[in-house]
C-alpha cells in the first residue's frame, strides 16, 4: 500500500537506517510517566480485535526497565476480552494520546497477565488511588513510533483547567486589591 500511495521510498529509508525504536528513552519514560489514559489493543487467536481503554491517576503506567511497561488492571465491566484474548494470543498494542500537547505514542508488543502477585500489585498500585485491583499487565515493548500531531484536537485535563483558573483568580484578586490600596493613598 506504501509503494501504491507513494511513500513507501520514506519509510524504507527510516528502516535502513534504524528501523522502528524497540527500546524506552528517558524522554518517553516521563510521558508514559505522565498519561492518565491508555489504549490497549488485542486480538482473539483468530485475529478478532478489541481495543479497551484503561486509565488512572498519572503515573499508573509504570516504566519497569527499557522494554517493559506495567499497570494495574482495575476491576471494570467484568466482561474480560481484553484478558480473554491474551490468553490465546500475547500480541498486543499500546496507544497514548497526549490531547494538550498534540503527541501520540504507538507501541507494539506482546502482554500478559500476571494474577496472584501482591508485592507486584502493591509496587505498581497508585497511593491513595480509590479503585479495585484486579490484576497486573505487564507488556514487553517490541517497537515504537511518535505519530505527528496532525488532526490531533487539543483539550486538556479538568484538573489543569481548575488550577490555570485559580491562579487566574488569585491575580486578579491580587490586582484588585492593589487598585483598591492605590485609590485609598489617592484620597
Amino acid at each position: 500500500m506504501q509503494s501504491r500511495k507513494g511513500s513507501r521510498r520514506g519509510y524504507a529509508h527510516m528502516e535502513a537506517a534504524s528501523g522502528w525504536q524497540s527500546e524506552i528513552p528517558p524522554d518517553l519514560t516521563a510521558f508514559i510517566a505522565a498519561q492518565t489514559s491508555v489504549f490497549l489493543g488485542t486480538a482473539s487467536a483468530d485475529g478478532q480485535p478489541y481495543i479497551q481503554h484503561r486509565g488512572g491517576p498519572p503515573g499508573f503506567l509504570h516504566v519497569l526497565d527499557v522494554r517493559t511497561i506495567a499497570f494495574v488492571d482495575f476491576a471494570g465491566n467484568r466482561q474480560f476480552i481484553s484478558q480473554g484474548n491474551l490468553a490465546e494470543n500475547p500480541k498486543a498494542h499500546l496507544f497514548l494520546i497526549d490531547y494538550a500537547h498534540a503527541r501520540r505514542i504507538k507501541i507494539w508488543g506482546t502482554a500478559r497477565v500476571i494474577e496472584g502477585d501482591s508485592d507486584l500489585m502493591a509496587k505498581l498500585m497508585p497511593p491513595g488511588y480509590r479503585a479495585r485491583p484486579e490484576q497486573v499487565i505487564l507488556f514487553t515493548v517490541e517497537a515504537w513510533d511518535a505519530n505527528c500531531p496532525q488532526h490531533i484536537p487539543q483539550r486538556f485535563e479538568a484538573a489543569d483547567v481548575a488550577e490555570a483558573i485559580e491562579m487566574r483568580d488569585k491575580r486578579i484578586a491580587e490586582l484588585e486589591e492593589r487598585v483598591r490600596q492605590l485609590e485609598v493613598s489617592r484620597l
